[in-house]
């Protein structure tokens, strides 16, 4: 790619969260040439549309990322105007600016838009049909993104977690800290996927220029390879700590199903997504979710 065929001015919302972050690092160290605008909830609130239009606006970006989401998925349960909100009206606002000035829009999206009754992975061609208050949210998003006539990459991802804000690593490194034993749901099959893992791959689509991606435009599907279950995840989350720990200390896991574990949101019982249609079209792909798992770990040590 030339300078000539790369993005110019960018404009990032959402740059305190999990993906969010890692690309507001990522971004000028990879495009140093570029003006790039990043919002946080202080300065665009997605309950607002007013400040979104006006960032839009003021900035003129050539690409507008969406990063920022309602993700309390038990919470949205009772609060779903504010999740649709900020999950379903808000992207359709960003895509109609885009279009209005030109620009590409990169919005995230989930594998919750989905019932979970598959047992092979999901391809983009599968019906959605979400079981709980934030996946309806989330659908509505894309459908407003995609009704706005626009160029939109939208990329549906899952269980995403990393060494900052609040997620299921976190959570089970605390918990380990504060228990001896940990119940942990066995019948939920997915992918884990690491918010940096996921910050570099929608960087490497952004480094094909604003022609290949116009011309790709559409629903993308980007997770890491292979599956697991909540237990799963968490035992190779342990393992892997007990390995580089000098006492070799890990709590006691117990497999459990979802009924004994019940929650204000229904989860699918099958989130695992198919990426193959981002590699074929970009080159580009996430390995195993246990080698990005093992690349986030060994960052944290790292520091």
């Amino acid at each position: 790619m030339n300078e000539t065929e790369a993005f110019t001015r960018l404009l990032l919302i959402g740059g305190e969260g999990q993906i969010g972050s890692a690309l507001a690092r990522l971004l000028p160290q990879t495009f140093p040439q570029a003006a790039l605008m990043v919002t946080t909830q202080d300065r665009v609130d997605l309950t607002r549309p007013q400040t979104l239009v006006k960032a839009i606006r003021d900035h003129a970006p050539d690409l507008i990322i969406n990063a920022a989401a309602y993700t309390a998925v038990d919470r949205a349960e009772q609060e779903p105007e504010l999740a649709q909100k900020i999950n379903g009206v808000a992207p359709g606002i960003l895509a109609e600016e885009a279009k209005r000035c030109g620009a590409l829009l990169i919005h995230y999206s989930t594998d919750y838009v989905f019932d979970g009754h598959k047992r092979t992975p999901y391809v983009e061609g599968d019906a959605p049909h979400p079981r709980n208050e934030y996946g309806l949210s989330k659908r509505a998003g894309e459908i407003a993104v995609q009704q706005a006539g626009g160029r939109a990459l939208i990329l549906r991802t899952s269980w995403v977690y990393g060494l900052t804000g609040h997620n299921f690593l976190l959570t089970m490194r605390r918990l380990a800290n504060e228990r001896d034993t940990l119940r942990v749901v066995d019948d939920q099959i997915g992918v884990p996927n690491d918010s940096e893992a996921l910050a570099t791959t929608t960087v490497q689509l952004i480094a094909q220029g604003p022609t290949r991606l116009r011309e790709r435009a559409g629903l993308y599907h980007l997770s890491a390879t292979g599956q697991t279950s909540w237990f799963g995840f968490a035992q190779a989350i342990f393992d892997a700590d007990a390995a580089a720990s000098a006492d070799g200390k890990r709590p006691q896991l117990i497999p459990i199903t979802t009924a004994e574990y019940p929650l204000p949101a229904t989860r699918p019982a099958y989130g695992v997504l198919s990426s193959e249609r981002l590699r074929q079209t970009f080159g580009v792909s996430l390995p195993s979710w246990q080698e990005v798992l093992r690349a986030c770990l060994a960052r944290g040590r790292n520091g």
